[in-house]
This record gives structure tokens, sequence and C-alpha cells, in this order.
């Protein structure tokens, strides 16, 4: 007797592939739903505040273009404060000489003129590296605020240019540094997505290469100098739109504004937040602004003479960046990390 049984069908079901979004259109649709949160944040706040998130906006994409520099790049740069000023300055001649150009016109051009400056000093930089390199983008940063002695009738001089932006349209009631608050944080959020995506794509990864082994990245194929300009480029292009984002929210340009300190703490902000972190960047943002205004009162509170006010914040700063550093090698970004895995490990 034969018993006969029935094979099982093993046929594989043909997978259903499931629709990816591009990633530029995945970070668009976030750049718009933090804009969201912006103008809610915005919305319940008071002018003051608005003008901490403002100043924290054109912040935060001065650190990611050094971000992409130096935690992507490894190229230690001193002189990002001088990117800045010559953003704040186009914006500042623009709308004094040329006041028919649009305000996204004068940003793109300060934007423009600043990574100009990026690709001469990307240039001269290519070839130096480590303390060298530091040395001279400190350089620059001390030196280029001195123009503004030296053609004070072009560039007014130590108190700098002052001017005042009509930005808002008309009919809308809505305050006008709460408007600036918005334009700030739009322009913000483009710049984000295209360094966002930059970051995340081959030439991201080419910096990562030049970062962790300049000779292995050159025997593959990768051309070092050209990408350490380009490094330079995309960074001074978000410096000079941070530069004329501060500008056009204080309606003014001073040299007392880009001295060496904010170079320096530009540069502490990509550590103190994560170096090589975008998301840290955000963090070193909001510490540039908090820790200043809380070193301010921590001054008015203990009524220290204006010698030691004025330098308590940078000393603050200082401290809390050691102290962060020790406890999270990583920065912030890198505290955040380790918390969520403990926590996904406690879970399990």
């Amino acid at each position: 007797m034969t018993v006969r049984t029935r094979t099982p069908d093993v046929r594989a079901k043909p997978v259903e592939k499931r629709r990816v979004l591009p990633p530029l259109l995945v970070h668009a649709l976030a750049a718009l739903a933090a804009l969201a949160v912006v103008v809610l944040l915005t919305l319940v706040t008071d002018e003051f505040t608005n003008l901490r998130i403002a100043t924290i906006g054109y912040y935060l994409v001065a650190v990611a273009g050094l971000t992409l520099l130096t935690g992507l790049t490894g190229q230690v740069s001193l002189g990002h404060g001088a990117f800045m000023f010559i953003g704040a300055y186009t914006v500042a001649l623009l709308v004094k000489h040329v006041p028919s150009f649009p305000l996204w016109a004068d940003l793109l051009l300060a934007s423009a003129a600043g990574g100009l400056a990026g690709l001469l000093a990307g240039a001269a930089a290519a070839r130096l590296r480590g303390p060298y390199l530091a040395g001279a983008t400190l350089a620059l940063a001390v030196g280029l605020p001195a123009l503004t002695r030296k053609f004070p009738d072009f560039l007014g001089g130590s108190n700098g240019l002052s001017f005042t932006v009509h930005s808002r349209p008309a009919g809308i009631g809505v305050p006008e540094l709460r408007w600036q608050t918005w334009i700030v944080w739009l322009s913000v959020l483009l710049a984000l997505v295209l360094v966002v995506n930059i970051a995340r794509g081959r030439l991201g990864r080419d910096f990562r290469a030049v970062r962790d082994d300049e000779v292995a990245a050159a025997l593959s194929g990768i051309a070092v100098g050209r990408t350490k300009i380009l490094a330079f480029l995309v960074s001074a292009v978000c410096g000079g739109l941070a530069g004329g984002l501060q500008a056009f929210l204080l309606g003014t340009a001073a040299p007392g504004s880009f001295t060496p300190a904010l170079s320096l703490s530009l540069l502490a902000a990509v550590v103190l937040g994560g170096l090589g972190s975008l998301w840290g960047a955000l963090w070193g943002a909001v510490a540039l602004v908090y820790f200043q205004a809380w070193s301010e009162d921590l001054a008015d509170v203990l009524h220290l003479n204006t010698d030691v006010a004025n330098n308590l914040p940078l000393a603050v700063y200082g401290v809390i960046l050691i102290v962060v550093v020790l406890a999270f090698p990583r920065g912030i970004q890198g505290g955040f990390r380790w918390l969520r895995g403990l926590l996904r490990r406690s879970a399990e």
C-alpha cells in the first residue's frame, strides 16, 4: 500500500517593497515640523524670549557649519567669527547702499561673501594642519575686524553700521521681533536641510574619510585638498549666513560683536554639543545663549564690577565645558546616546 503525501508549497511569497521617501524630502518635512514648533514657542513667550530663540537660530547655523569643518573633516578653525563678520557687514552695506534689494537677496549675498572668503581661506589652509591651521584662522579672526578702523567712513569704525530692515509685510498683525524670529528660523532651517544632506551624502563620507586617514582617503581616489577646501566653503557659507541673520535681527554690524572670543565660543559649542553631531550643534547653540544669560544674571546678583562681569560668561562656559567633556567625552549628544542605550538595555 502506497501512502501519498502532499508536498507543501514552499514557494516564497513576493516581498512587498516598502516605499522610502527621498532623504531631501524627509529633511524638508522635519524642517517644516521644527518651524511649526518655533512659531508655537514664539506665540507663547514674550519678546525677550523671542530674541533669545532667534539668537539660538543664527548661532545654530554657524555651529553646524563649524561641525562640518571640525567634526567631520578634522580641520580646527579658530576664525569662524570672521565669516560671520563678513556676512553681517555684507547685509549692512547692502541695506544702506542698495535698499531696493529684497532681504532674501541680501542674505544670499552675505552667504556668498562668506563662502568666497572661506574658499580663499580653505585654499591657503589646505596645506596646513593642526596648530598651524588653528593659528592661521585665528589671525583671520583677529585681523579682519581691524579693517573697520582702517576704513571708518565705509565700515563705520569702532561703532559699526546701524540700519533698519522693514521685512514685515503691511497688514500682518505680528510684532516686528516675532516676525524677525520667524524669518531667522526659516533661513536657518533651509540651510540646515542642505547641511544635513551634505553630511549624510557622498561629500560627507569624503569628509569623514579625510578626517580619519588622509593617506587612505587619497589612495581610495578622494582628492584630499579639494575636499578640505569644500569643507571650508560650506562652513564659511553657514558662517556668512549666521552673520547676516545677526545683523538683520539686531539692526547693526559692529566689530565688537566679532571678537576672537566669538570664534573660540563657537568651537567650544561644537565640542560641548558633540563633535561631529548636527544635533550637538543645537545643544551647543542653546548653551551659548543661555549660559551667557545665566552668567549675566549671576553677575548682577553678586554685584560684580564691569571687568569681572564681562569675563564671567566665558569663565562659566569654560567650567561647564570641562565638566561635560569629563563626564561625556562625546559631548551632550553623546550623553543622550549613552542614556538612551542604558534605558534600552534596562528595558530588555
